[in-house]
């Protein structure tokens, strides 16, 4: 259970529409990649289709915002590259520090 702050909870919910934006900016961009390929009108559009599809169910798009799971939104958009840990400099030390040691902890089990 995760003991972060009011402030840090205010600030999470400040920065999660500019995170979301910055993000759905980022596969929009993706997206046009694919629609610009030298392919098959049928062929983009089933890519696309099937891309789409996968991105809704991202965490960052739809995941439960709340104090008790911030942590694991935070974590989640770091994980799918929404945001860095740098992101997270003006957050409370104690939430950085958790960040970054669960990142590490997490990279160990999936990277090595």
């Amino acid at each position: 259970m995760n003991t972060f702050n009011e402030k840090d909870w205010k600030l999470f919910r400040e920065k999660l529409p500019q995170w979301q934006e910055s993000h759905m900016e980022k596969l929009c961009r993706e997206y046009l990649e694919i629609l610009g390929k030298d392919t098959q009108p049928s062929d983009r559009f089933w890519e696309l289709d099937k891309r789409i599809n996968s991105d809704k169910h991202h965490l960052e798009l739809r995941g439960r915002m709340s104090l008790s799971n911030m942590d694991i939104n935070i974590i989640g958009f770091i994980r799918e590259n929404v945001i860095t840990l740098d992101d997270l400099s003006e957050f409370s030390d104690e939430l950085q520090n958790h960040m970054r040691l669960i990142v590490e902890r997490t990279s160990m089990v999936f990277d090595g």
